[in-house]
């Protein structure tokens, strides 16, 4: 059993289609053929929204997102859907990731984070520490390049997080250093977010949702205290 330590990606379901179908928004689906795998939650989100915008589609079944990507790929069928990040790199994959369009329609609710072995507590103090961490960096203005300087802010909130003041380290089993390790080696969450999956990547992900809370999005964590 599993346990979740925190929400590091608000994602949702959506559709892959290839450019040449011809359309902007998944309203214009109706009569699609969908590579769907059955009985998931991806294909009772689908039948959901397909019924609310009194569409069908013709179901073409697949056992997993690979076997999904491979079909809609080889033209088998119109429409690939499953997590927009998972949609995104399938993108990224194809052999000319510019034929392909990710819809704008997200149809779901898909919070998606690190996981923890249940019963082991203390290690999933420090997971959802380290997430809070680099969440409340960015929000604070630290980065990796400028941690240095902001160790002499007179704020005592960043005074805490980069361990010249409190106790919340120690506290976690850890250092009094280790919020100022993990901007320090890894970045700020926006940073992290840029680096590996947005805009400029080949996931190409704009923040939406994973903004901060103060700019538009909804990543809102405890202060570090």
């Amino acid at each position: 059993m599993f346990e979740f330590a925190g929400v590091s990606y608000y994602d949702g379901q959506g559709f892959l289609v290839p450019v040449d179908l011809g359309i902007t928004s998944a309203t214009e689906l109706d009569g699609a053929f969908v590579c769907i795998t059955s009985e998931t939650t991806s294909e009772l989100n689908l039948n959901d929204y397909f019924a609310e915008n009194n569409m069908q589609y013709k179901p073409i079944p697949v056992e997993g997102n690979k076997e999904a990507k491979a079909k809609l790929f080889a033209s088998e069928c119109d429409v690939f859907t499953t997590d927009a990040s998972g949609l995104a790199s399938a993108r990224a994959g194809a052999d000319n990731p510019e034929d392909w369009i990710v819809l704008p329609e997200i149809i779901s609710k898909e919070p998606l984070g690190p996981l923890v072995r249940q019963g082991d507590q203390e290690w999933e103090d420090v997971v959802r520490w380290t997430l809070f961490a680099m969440i409340n960096a960015e929000e604070m203005g630290i980065t990796s390049e400028n941690v240095d300087e902001m160790l002499t802010s007179k704020s005592k909130e960043v005074k805490r997080l980069l361990g010249e003041d409190g106790y919340m380290g120690p506290m976690l089993g850890l250092g009094m250093k280790f919020g100022y390790n993990i901007i320090k080696q890894v970045g700020n969450y926006g940073e992290s977010f840029n680096k590996n999956i947005g805009p400029g990547t080949p996931l190409n992900l704009e923040r939406g949702l994973n903004n901060l809370w103060n700019n538009g999005g909804i990543l809102y964590v405890p202060p570090f205290r």
